[in-house]
């Protein structure tokens, strides 16, 4: 891996387009590059390989089912992929009639139920995105909505004992927790941390604390439940997702890009980068 000079992150890899959802998986980082329907794989060594490419261009997320399954949300299209032993992708949940708005994140919980967040009532004039919801797609696939008026819903978590669910509320500046029922269902909802910053993806470690991503303000960002700051990382383009990774889940993967607002997100350019530094804590729960 190259040297990067912001705050001894390595460079593990560039010339993507916007890298999201990364997820730590069979030994490989796996990410979702945004404006090419591709989802890519990337080793230790910064080697990457084109896994799939998917009829999409975002927002479109990734996890696995319990049994080895890859999922794909599809945002815009509304639909919840699967991928088969064959290769095919198949509808594993159609989510069209629960919004007509795009869909964002999801995570896999270890019992096998499945959060999807994002859709909700349609955004104002001139916004991008309305007030958001999370919707539980259960493993009998009975799909039903278990949150709302989330403020811009972006990254999600759960801590491994499989009772919290944590959502980043990027126009709330916050993380917001629920309590997880037996039955999946979400209630208790309270702030988990006030920030000062706007948290897109996120992931948890071994000490109970959370590491997000905050696009305008070029770092990510360590915090304990309340709000208390442990770390930063700082680099040079907008922080859109991490994840702790590597064989002990204790390298933190940044995905970062030049923000150029919405409108520019498709586009030829290739800012996107893997940056990695070694964490304190490393990786819990899910998606892990």
């Amino acid at each position: 891996m190259q040297t990067s000079p912001y705050d001894k992150a390595r460079l593990v890899i560039e010339g993507l387009a916007f890298g999201e959802s990364p997820r730590w998986h069979d030994g490989r980082l796996w990410l979702c590059n945004w404006g090419t329907g591709e989802i890519v794989a990337v080793n230790k060594d910064g080697k990457s390989e084109v896994m799939l490419t998917i009829p999409a261009v975002l927002p479109y997320s990734i996890d696995w089912l319990p049994d080895g399954r890859l999922l794909v949300i599809s945002g815009r299209e509304g639909l919840l992929l699967r991928q088969e032993a064959n290769g095919r992708l198949v509808t594993h949940a159609d989510l069209l009639g629960l919004s007509k708005s795009p869909w964002n994140e999801i995570v896999v919980d270890g019992r096998g139920n499945i959060y999807v967040n994002g859709g909700g009532p349609a955004p104002a004039p001139g916004q991008h995105f309305g007030p958001g919801t999370i919707v539980l797609i259960t493993p009998d696939g009975a799909a039903r909505q278990v949150a709302e008026s989330i403020a811009f819903a972006n990254g999600m978590a759960i801590t491994p004992d499989n009772k919290t669910l944590i959502v980043a509320e990027s126009h709330a500046n916050r993380l917001t927790a629920f309590d997880i029922a037996t039955d999946g269902a979400l209630s208790n909802r309270r702030a988990w941390a006030e920030l000062d910053g706007y948290p897109d993806g996120i992931c948890l470690d071994a000490e109970g604390a959370a590491w997000y991503a905050d696009v305008p303000n070029k770092h990510c960002v360590r915090v304990r439940e309340g709000g208390e700051v442990l770390r930063t990382v700082t680099v040079d383009r907008g922080c859109f997702a991490c994840m702790l990774g590597g064989a002990d889940r204790q390298t933190l993967f940044i995905t970062a890009a030049e923000w150029r607002g919405f409108e520019h997100m498709v586009s030829d350019i290739r800012t996107g980068q893997v940056l990695g530094i070694e964490a304190p804590a490393p990786g819990v729960g899910w998606p892990g």
